[in-house]
């Protein structure tokens, strides 16, 4: 008399189960012009070498990331995956920043930094062998994966270490405005934002002149192509290796992105 009860509670539970992982993903996409993307690319520094804290695995319902699979997931940190150290970086605080100031709209972030990656890794066909990477197209495959689902509206960069050279730096400008024009003309969004952050200028590691060139082509941005910021890291630390900055710093950084990108937003 009593097997079909037992039955009954099996199979409920199986299809808990079964359902659990449904549970554990983000609320569903709004309409694609309130799902807003961000393309997140560049180096190390982008993807962030923070140490990961519980405060960086809170998901936020508005705020979500294409991991690497290709799927919507909340977007919590480590959310780049070029190399097994990656760790807090700039783009969970950005994009927080950026839903707070903009109810009604879902962020959706497109995480392709690739450590150590030169602007010269950033074209199309191009294999970066230290990562064994195509960084240009795998960042192209993920972003029109990620359009299908929602509207771009800003790409963020960071990067430059790598160009800080003297066979680097002199084409670096050049590369840079290429970079950016070909990136819009490929995703068809001529007036999309590009935000440039800043290099680590760190009191205890002095910049020689290659890398501020290199910096002074990003600082230039704003005079020289249009709908583009500049984010400044004065005054920020770094985590003890004179080249990433500590987990503090990169949300700090994320905050001046967001700055950066919702005073654009203000004068269109």
């Amino acid at each position: 008399m009593l097997l079909f009860p037992v039955l009954s509670r099996r199979l409920f539970i199986a299809l808990l189960l079964l359902a659990a992982p449904m549970f554990a993903q983000p609320a569903p996409h709004p309409a694609k012009e309130n799902f807003h993307l961000f393309l997140l690319i560049g180096q190390s520094n982008m993807a962030g070498r923070g140490t990961v804290t519980p405060d960086d695995k809170v998901p936020h319902p508005r705020v979500v990331m294409l991991n690497k699979a290709g799927e919507w997931v909340p977007a919590v940190d480590p959310m780049h995956f070029d190399k097994p150290i990656a760790g807090v970086g700039l783009g969970r605080t950005f994009g927080l920043a950026v839903a707070k100031a903009t109810p009604g709209i879902t962020v959706g972030l497109i995480p392709c930094a690739v450590g150590g990656s030169p602007i010269d890794t950033w074209k199309p066909g191009v294999r970066y062998d230290a990562t064994k990477t195509h960084p240009w197209d795998d960042a192209l495959i993920r972003a029109e994966r990620a359009l299908q689902a929602g509207t771009l509206k800003g790409i963020l960069w960071h990067q430059g270490e790598s160009d800080s050279t003297p066979e680097l730096s002199p084409s670096y400008e050049a590369k840079l405005h290429e970079l950016i024009a070909r990136l819009r003309a490929t995703l068809g969004t001529p007036n999309v934002p590009f935000i440039a952050g800043q290099m680590g200028r760190f009191a205890d590691a002095p910049w020689n002149e290659h890398r501020v060139r290199v910096d002074q082509a990003q600082h230039d941005l704003p005079k020289k192509v249009a709908k583009t910021a500049y984010v400044s890291a004065e005054g920020l630390n770094h985590k003890g290796d004179k080249v990433h900055f500590d987990a503090d710093a990169y949300r700090t950084l994320g905050q001046r992105y967001a700055d950066a990108y919702l005073a654009l937003m203000r004068a269109k």
